[in-house]
């Protein structure tokens, strides 16, 4: 997928999916032997927040990495092919980020990802104008080029993607000030005709989608009980209601399929970099057949990991022409 003149590449990780500078995690040492591999994945580092955020996944000493082991806001279901996380965006903030000087000494181009955590229009758009403002402080440092994703669907933050996709546009504008390739990322409960005149936005370079689909969502096409043997999700059971989580895994890739074929139907003419659901190199060209520009893969490395390296492979080969 090439923007404005940069080759992203025909497969990226999903944001977050090595962390926030590549680092991975602990069970990524343990899953090399089953062949666990990143080489050819574009890297997208984890969605940041302007300010430091606890979310719900307790971090180190760093500030970075995991405290657990086992994150309680993840679930994992290998045998079903899905995960659900209630992280919630937990990080250092922007500033202690672009701090510690990692993203500096990248050499091939990547992707940062960035959410907006106000409560209001104002305070949201604010935020975004004081990233952006550290951006171009830290930019002129980078040796690759970068491209920006603007996360306006992650289901754990309490926002509600219909009203933050009213902002999409202004933002774009905003952040249009960095001169580098911008990229949303929704998940498939926006409308595909949406997301068209969305990417008719001059400022707009490509659509990411899917973000992970928020519980209870799409009754008619995900049967949660059976995913997950009870009406509740669980981990509304370890923080509350109010924290149900997004679904990730192999119930998103046709849902993934159809919205690119409609988004296509309705004049999509941007690059859309489509995932969600990818376990299997095949998957890869499903989607490529609906019209996906580019893939990337994220909950496959928890629950396939095995197939990582040939998912890769197959984007690159079927991306090639």
């Amino acid at each position: 997928m090439k923007l404005r003149g940069i080759d992203f590449g025909p497969v990226c990780g999903a944001s977050g999916v090595q962390g926030f500078f590549g680092e991975g995690y602990w069970y990524h040492k343990w899953f090399r032997w089953l062949g666990l591999n990143f080489d050819g994945m574009t890297f997208v580092g984890k969605t940041t927040t302007l300010e430091k955020r606890p979310g719900n996944m307790p971090l180190g000493a760093d500030g970075i990495t995991p405290k657990e082991l086992r994150p309680r806001c993840i679930v994992v279901k290998p045998f079903a092919g899905v995960a659900l996380n209630a992280v919630g965006l937990s990080g250092p903030g922007t500033r202690a980020l672009f701090g510690d000087g990692r993203w500096n000494n990248r050499k091939e181009p990547f992707i940062l990802s960035f959410m907006s955590m106000g409560t209001t229009r104002t305070e949201r758009l604010l935020e975004l104008e004081s990233y952006v403002r550290l951006c171009t402080r830290y930019f002129k440092y980078f040796q690759a080029p970068v491209a920006q994703q603007i996360n306006y669907s992650c289901p754990n933050t309490g926002h509600d993607q219909g009203e933050l996709v009213e902002e999409v546009e202004e933002g774009l504008g905003i952040t249009s000030s960095l001169g580098v390739p911008l990229i949303p990322k929704f998940n498939v409960l926006l409308p595909p005709e949406r997301a068209v005149e969305i990417a008719n936005n001059k400022y707009c370079d490509a659509i990411c989608v899917s973000n992970t689909i928020p519980w209870g969502e799409l009754p008619d096409k995900i049967n949660w009980v059976r995913l997950f043997n009870r009406s509740k999700s669980p981990l509304a059971r370890r923080f509350g209601e109010n924290v149900k989580g997004g679904l990730s895994g192999k119930p998103l890739l046709p849902l993934v399929h159809e919205w690119v074929c409609k988004a296509r139907d309705a004049g999509m003419y941007k690059p859309i970099n489509a995932g969600g659901g990818i376990l299997h190199p095949d998957d890869v060209e499903y989607l490529r057949a609906a019209g996906a520009s580019s893939v990337f893969v994220g909950s496959v490395v928890m629950l396939r990991p095995w197939r990582v390296r040939s998912i890769i492979r197959r984007a690159h080969q079927v991306f090639k022409n």
